[in-house]
């Protein structure tokens, strides 16, 4: 009794010892799963977000919190300025630019890479044929060469014990993310340096027009000086003296010109058009400058699309770090295949012909020179420039809206000012330009006066173009439109 006792015990211990050991991998592996965790990003390295914005701290404010907006739509802002021509060539460049369809190609890359990802989540099944000539023991008749046809099908599927397959997903879906917003901010860039150039070529049409009627007036001038100098009433110093001012006006008119043709060049490339097919037509400059709100929240730098792409790239840095740490934990795979051997084809389907298999494999990295420890460092420093780089988008976010915004403020001061200055030049020339033709004044008194006006006038358009470009740059700055009132520049 105690013998058949002793030898049912040992059967067990038999049975028992080959389940123990087959266990004590995935029990291990069980149990390092606990150690396998995505690091934290340090909050205390990231940028605060301030109360409200320091140019506009002493305007009325009526400040909300407000839930990140990356994926609202941009707005149509441009309406706001009040110009056809400036509407069509917005959609125009949203529709043909190629910068606009490059991030958009991105973004179908980034998406695909996504679906890759989880495929590598999911069982994946082939079917297999084929027919070898061979001889040797794995034939029916010994040495003697024969035929062997297959056709089967196989499985086989990961196991995600650590969630490597997992976060390399959530990483790729992040990298989406991230050129999805990619995208928001290319278009939104092309639509802004699309208004800027539009407006600063409308600004050189009216500059170039006060240059032409400048020197117009010059020519008027210059026909007086020389019906008095052939009368003998002014020396040929007069005459002179006026052909090159108004030779002067001309070649900066001229200037003028060629910066025209430039910019309108430009504009070719951001509508998707080439340069020698666009033309655009000279125009008053007849543009509603928007009135900017007063206390918009800086809680709005939260629909700036390269902040919200900043962000997605850290979090997916933060995954890749899990990424790399789960490469030292084992890994188990499943497989299976089903389906038929047979030395002769007809033969091939009989039920005698099956052949099937199953199987699980799990391996566990012991010692690989240091190439896994190598690729978290290598995540962890991607992690770290990251993070950096969030900081810094953020910084450079909040240093574009106020520089916008001081820049509003201090060239509409200036503007208030240089209007002052051309009523008096106006008023100056005026006055000049009558005491000349009744001798009261010499000549050099009426070019001067000349001068100053055009120099006053030129500034205070070269003003106003400013201002329009400050407000796009602010619509840029706060990453979209906003509800604005126009009114007339």
């Amino acid at each position: 009794m105690n013998k058949k006792k002793a030898l049912t015990m040992t059967t067990r211990l038999q049975v028992f010892h080959p389940l123990r050991a087959a266990l004590v991998p995935l029990l291990a592996a069980l149990v390092l799963a606990g150690c396998a965790s995505t690091p934290a990003v340090d909050t205390a390295t990231l940028v605060p977000t301030p109360a409200q914005f320091k140019e506009q701290a002493s305007a009325p404010t009526h400040w909300t919190q407000a839930a990140p907006a990356e994926a609202q739509p941009r707005g149509t802002w441009w309406l706001a300025f009040q110009d056809p021509v400036l509407d069509g060539l917005v959609e125009r460049a949203g529709a043909q630019n190629t910068s606009i369809q490059e991030a958009a190609a991105r973004l179908a890359q980034a998406r695909a890479l996504v679906r890759s990802a989880n495929a590598d989540r999911l069982p994946q099944v082939g079917l297999s044929g084929g027919a070898v000539r061979q001889a040797g023991a794995n034939t029916s008749n010994g040495a003697i060469p024969a035929t062997i046809t297959t056709a089967g099908a196989n499985l086989s599927y990961e196991v995600d014990l650590f969630g490597r397959l997992a976060q390399a997903r959530d990483a790729a879906a992040l990298d989406a993310e991230s050129r999805a917003a990619l995208l928001q901010s290319t278009r939104l860039l092309v639509q802004a340096e699309t208004a800027q150039t539009y407006l600063s070529l409308r600004a050189l049409d009216a500059e170039r027009a006060l240059v032409r009627e400048t020197v117009e007036a010059y020519q008027g001038t210059l026909r007086l000086t020389e019906r008095r100098f052939e009368a003998g009433d002014v020396a040929e110093l007069d005459v002179v003296r006026v052909r090159s001012e108004a030779a002067s006006t001309e070649a900066d008119a001229l200037a003028l010109d060629r910066r025209r043709a430039e910019l309108e060049h430009a504009l070719a490339v951001l509508v998707g058009q080439p340069a020698s097919d666009f033309a655009l037509q000279s125009a008053d400059w007849n543009i509603a400058l928007p009135t900017i709100p007063a206390g918009v929240p800086s809680t709005v730098l939260a629909r700036r699309p390269d902040i919200s792409a900043a962000q997605n790239t850290l979090l997916a840095a933060q995954a890749r770090v899990g990424v790399a740490q789960a490469a030292w934990f084992p890994s188990l795979s499943l497989t299976a295949s089903g389906g038929y051997a047979s030395p002769e084809i007809g033969d091939l389907f009989k039920w005698s012909a099956r052949a099937w298999s199953l199987g699980a494999l799990m391996s566990l990295p012991v010692f690989d020179g240091g190439r896994r420890q190598a690729g978290i460092e290598s995540a962890r420093a991607q992690l770290d420039a990251a993070t950096a780089g969030y900081r810094g988008q953020v910084l450079t976010a909040f240093q574009e809206v106020e520089d916008q915004l001081s820049g509003l403020r201090l060239l509409g001061e200036q503007a208030e000012v240089l209007d002052r200055a051309v009523v008096s030049a106006r008023r100056a020339t005026a006055l000049s330009d009558s005491r000349y033709r009744n001798g009261y004044v010499n000549q050099l008194d009426l070019l001067d006066a000349r001068r100053s006006e055009l120099r006053n006038r030129r500034a205070a358009l070269q003003v106003q173009a400013l201002r329009f470009q400050a407000t796009v740059g602010l619509v840029r700055a706060l990453g979209g439109g906003w509800d604005v009132a126009p009114k007339q520049g």
